[in-house]
């Protein structure tokens, strides 16, 4: 299973940029697909971006062109780095297993996109 730290959350003004992290400390993460969730303030948590093993990717039509998602197999980590970002985007952001482990969550790092 996986054992996932996100991290790299901030306010920041529309138009503008972060980078999240996700390390991962479990024992599967080169065999698993991955994927980038979000979860707005009184919504359902959605799957923003997919990662395969071998880097093939798939994103949710909100934020295609915007977001890149990536992946290092040796070090077990992910990155989504958001450009162009919009308030729609504020959420606390979460990667998992894609599909997702369902006791696998982290606690998510938090994003707000205002000015």
């Amino acid at each position: 299973q996986v054992q996932v730290v996100e991290s790299g959350g901030d306010l920041v003004q529309p138009g503008g940029s972060l980078r999240l992290s996700c390390a991962d400390s479990g024992t599967i993460f080169s065999i698993l697909g991955m994927g980038w969730y979000r979860q707005p303030e009184g919504k359902e948590r959605e799957l923003v971006a997919q990662i395969t093993v071998t880097g093939n990717t798939n994103y949710a039509d909100a934020v295609k062109g915007r977001f890149t998602v990536s992946r290092d197999n040796a070090k077990k980590m992910v990155w989504l780095q958001m450009d162009n970002l919009k308030p729609e985007d504020t959420a606390v952001y979460y990667c998992n297993a894609d599909p997702p482990c369902r006791k696998c969550w982290g606690q998510g790092t938090q994003v707000t996109v205002s000015s």
